[in-house]
């Protein structure tokens, strides 16, 4: 998977690090291996994040973030990934998952309202918490587990395929240099004294 381009789509470390709902857990952001690109990094950042995205609390980001810190996962991309549950997406995702835990509890569906308050959770969350919870965990654990397996297999495949391209080239790259070997090896005494007088009057 191309570091250049999750460096561009996720926020930096910097926009991490200086986000005002993340102040409380600047304490934690020492710890080097939240910062670093790799496989097992990425891999549980898509997890942690995708987990994160679908939990129907407030404070999602604060959330995946200590969530990364604990299981070594890469926080810009774990917080990043939170941003899938946004004021625009929150209503239908949400909505999706509750009527996926009536359906999983075989429980009567109703209407409500969504949104991820601190008054919300406290008020309506009361009213449909066990559908929706049951729905939103399972889809999150559902989601972020796939998530990680399809980013490890595509890191080592584009790894693979990268190790394999670089195998390509060497052949050619010894066959040209022993052909050319060769070739000026082959050469009469004859040649050899003409491209050595070419070369001097070229110079």
């Amino acid at each position: 998977m191309p570091k250049k381009l999750l460096k561009r789509i996720f926020p930096t470390p910097e926009q991490v690090q200086t986000n005002k709902s993340l102040q409380f857990l600047s304490p934690l952001f020492a710890k080097p291996n939240l910062w670093h690109l790799n496989r097992r990094s990425v891999a549980r950042a898509f997890l942690v994040g995708l987990f994160a995205a679908f939990l129907p609390l407030p404070f999602q980001m604060g959330i995946a973030a200590l969530i990364a810190f604990y299981a070594n996962a890469n926080m810009p991309i774990s917080v990043g990934l939170v941003w899938i549950s946004n004021p625009l997406t929150i209503p239908p995702i949400f909505y999706t998952t509750y009527l996926f835990g009536t359906w999983i509890l075989n429980t009567p569906s109703r209407e409500f309202h969504i949104e991820l308050s601190l008054d919300w959770v406290l008020t309506e969350l009361t009213q449909v918490w066990e559908p929706l919870i049951v729905g939103s965990l399972t889809t999150g654990i559902v989601l972020g587990v796939a998530s990680y397996f399809i980013v490890d297999w595509s890191w080592r495949k584009h790894v693979w395929d990268n190790w394999k391209k670089r195998a390509a080239r060497v052949p050619k790259v010894v066959k040209e240099v022993v052909t050319g070997h060769h070739e000026h090896h082959n050469q009469s005494p004859e040649q050899d004294s003409d491209d050595r007088r070419n070369s001097n009057d070229q110079s």
